[in-house]
């Protein structure tokens, strides 16, 4: 077993980070709506902010959004590009909080295998102790093979889970652009 953490991608600015893709802190909403959203506005009526509120919702499918967004239409059929930028806002700000949370999250992650990686080393160099004394104490070789095992196998589970977490902010990007796509075809 390597020990060594996927943290080769890290980028310069964050040694921590153990993903491939580049770390990205706070999303861009200029970068996924075209026109500025503007501030101050009439405050969207209540099951609007409930739609925006719902399309943020990772468990809402892309089909299941539509049919939100189908009948929020139909309730309001005299939407303005304005106030689908409204709803774009609403539902970026709720996408970009779940993605920053995860962002620290990958780098707790990324802290705490670094950790198991060096208590590892640490149970290595004292089984290589006990394993040269003269008169060697089985007992405690038998109870840090013991935990040598069992953080091995954490730390290879949580490595092979990585590749999961990693994606989350990307899922989370992409589902934020789809639905720009939908609010902007809408706005039409």
């Amino acid at each position: 077993m390597g020990t060594a953490l996927p943290a080769l991608a890290a980028g310069p600015s964050d040694p921590d980070w153990p993903c491939i893709q580049r770390k990205v802190e706070r999303l861009s909403i200029a970068a996924m709506w075209p026109d500025p959203i503007p501030e101050g506005t009439e405050p969207l009526p209540e099951d609007l902010e409930e739609v925006a509120a719902q399309l943020a919702l990772r468990r809402v499918s892309e089909e299941d959004a539509q049919e939100l967004l189908s009948h929020a239409k139909e309730s309001h059929p005299n939407l303005g590009p304005d106030d689908y930028g409204q709803v774009f806002r609403i539902t970026f700000d709720h996408i970009d909080r779940q993605r920053t949370e995860i962002v620290a999250g990958i780098g707790r992650y990324a802290r705490n295998q670094s950790t198991l990686a060096s208590e590892l080393e640490e149970l290595r160099a004292e089984m290589k102790d006990l394993e040269a004394a003269e008169a060697p104490d089985f007992d405690r070789m038998d109870e840090v093979e013991a935990e040598i095992d069992w953080r091995v196998r954490i730390f290879n589970d949580r490595n092979r889970a990585l590749t999961y977490v990693c994606e989350s902010p990307v899922l989370l990007e992409q589902r934020a652009f789809w639905i720009a796509q939908m609010l902007l075809k809408a706005a039409g």
